[in-house]
């Protein structure tokens, strides 16, 4: 249990990382003059680059070992701390994000298989309740910057990552860990590669490669033919184009990881005006939604006997969407009944869709539980932080053009500026030089006009969560007719 507990310290580091960063995008936003886009692709740096350690990994560990492992995520967290405080601009907090999304990636590269070996029968519960470390991190690391303010120099907040970081480091040197169940199996690594397949490997390769051709600008036609050939490649030296039921679990991983770590990049920052209006700090929202979070994930056992983990993915699904759609118009204390619905929803996506992997490709040792949460990462960074960040500005681009029109203004070619291309299209945002030297009704106005765009872009997303609920609800009416849900074990564990 000391392992296992370490193992939820070092979640709590990530966690650390994501709600810190999410507490003070704003503060980047005014100290270094960053654009609502510019602020979304860093917290998207945050995330897809998660995918590419996390499948690296996933692909070694076995071999490196998950000590040695732990040991580079250790390094990776630290590093990323010193470089995100000593940041003077946009690059520095890129590459500072970034560092601290491959250290993430490794952690959970690691904690995960490691968990599911520990508790063959109960991968589910478990994996639930290390989960518990992403929320309880989210609460304490928000708790302790909110206890700050606003005034504290955002240096300071981001030096909180430190802390859970040691700590895991210190209690990982001195464990043990056990092989895989894989590897205790006796399942070949090619067999593991056949669970993944080359269709598995298509739709992980595309979102890595295509993120990463945005980064150093290559052209889409070179990102497709690398794709190609990587996936390709792949499913010819394994001799499988992977397990349907994955590549559907794949492709629903999506919508999931942008209901929730899409939003909760943003949350902070698109409740901020509202809460003010309560007296209260934007962030609080993130750290009392999380804190549900937590306590449901601690007490998942005795939920998920009750119902199947796809029935209470479907339901989840479900409460997810109302809570968002809630929160798009939410203002005063209805923002809070809006957020304890969204909380009620996101609270299993994550745990649960990794319990189902495991006990459904347990021959897919660490590959494919780690590929599906790679798979998530990089759709909450690529797609999800960063369409927030990009409907915003697109919506307030869209409304001050509006109210130009109805009002007789000139706001939007005086202020804005010139067109702006990102992965979602393009663009107009707001120029801080000019809208420096604004008369006080243009700001005040546009600010308004501003406010309004980020809330409105949360019932943009709603969707996400209802596409997630009609696959649960196909996916259920499919196990139904193959005899119903069971948990798959190796063969040197007993059957059930």
């Amino acid at each position: 249990m000391l392992l296992f507990y370490a193992c939820v310290i070092s979640l709590v580091a990530t966690s650390f990382g994501f709600v810190l960063r999410a507490f003070v995008l704003n503060d980047w936003g005014a100290e270094f003059q960053l654009t609502q886009t510019q602020l979304g692709e860093i917290a998207g740096v945050g995330l897809w680059p998660f995918a590419i350690s996390i499948v690296l990994f996933s692909l070694i560990v076995d071999k490196v070992g998950y000590k040695t492992s732990m040991v580079f995520a250790f390094l990776f967290h630290i590093a990323s701390a010193l470089v995100t405080i000593f940041a003077g601009g946009y690059w520095m907090l890129y590459i500072g994000t970034f560092m601290m999304a491959i250290g993430n990636g490794i952690v959970e590269a690691v904690v995960n298989p490691v968990v599911a070996t520990m508790f063959p029968r109960q991968k589910t519960k478990w994996l639930a309740i290390l989960h518990a470390g992403w929320p309880g991190g989210l609460v304490l690391g928000g708790l302790m910057a909110l206890a700050w303010g606003p005034e504290t120099a955002w240096e300071f907040k981001i030096a909180l990552i430190l802390i859970p970081t040691l700590l895991y480091g210190g209690m990982m040197i001195t464990r043990r860990f056990a092989a895989n169940e894989r590897v205790q199996a006796g399942v070949s690594y090619v067999e593991m590669l056949k669970e993944l397949g080359g269709v598995g490997a298509l739709l992980i390769t595309a979102l890595i490669v295509f993120q990463l051709g945005q980064v150093f600008g290559w052209s889409a036609w070179v990102s497709v033919v690398v794709t190609l050939l990587i996936s390709a490649g792949f499913g010819l030296y394994v001799k499988s184009w992977g397990r349907p039921l994955f590549i559907v679990l794949l492709l629903v991983m999506v919508p999931l990881a942008i209901t929730e770590l899409g939003t909760d990049s943003w949350i902070s920052s698109l409740m901020e005006s509202e809460m003010e209006k309560l007296g209260l700090q934007g962030g609080w929202v993130l750290v009392y939604t999380s804190a549900i979070m937590l306590v449901l994930r601690l007490f998942a056992g005795s939920i998920i006997h009750r119902m199947s983990p796809l029935g209470l993915l479907a339901l989840s699904s479900f409460i997810a969407a109302v809570g968002l759609y809630y929160l798009s118009f939410s203002v005063g204390s209805a923002i809070l009944i809006a957020a304890t619905i969204y909380a009620f929803g996101k609270s299993y996506l994550w745990p649960l869709m990794l319990g189902v992997v495991s006990e459904q490709f347990p021959k897919g040792g660490a590959l494919t539980l780690n590929v599906i949460a790679g798979l998530g990462m990089i759709s909450a960074g690529v797609i999800g932080a960063g369409v927030l960040g990009f409907l915003q500005d697109k919506r307030a681009d869209g409304n001050i053009a509006q109210y130009d029109a109805t009002h007789n203004t000139s706001l939007y070619d005086t202020y804005l500026t010139e067109e702006r291309t990102s992965l979602f299209g393009e663009y107009r945002a707001l120029d801080f030089g000019k809208f420096s030297a604004a008369p006080p009704e243009d700001k005040e106005t546009i600010v308004a006009i501003q406010e309004e765009s980020k809330k409105v872009a949360l019932r943009d997303i709603v969707v996400f969560p209802v596409i997630m609920l009609v696959s649960y609800l196909l996916l259920m009416l499919y196990f139904r007719r193959k005899g119903g849900y069971k948990v798959k074990l190796l063969n040197t564990q007993s059957d059930t």
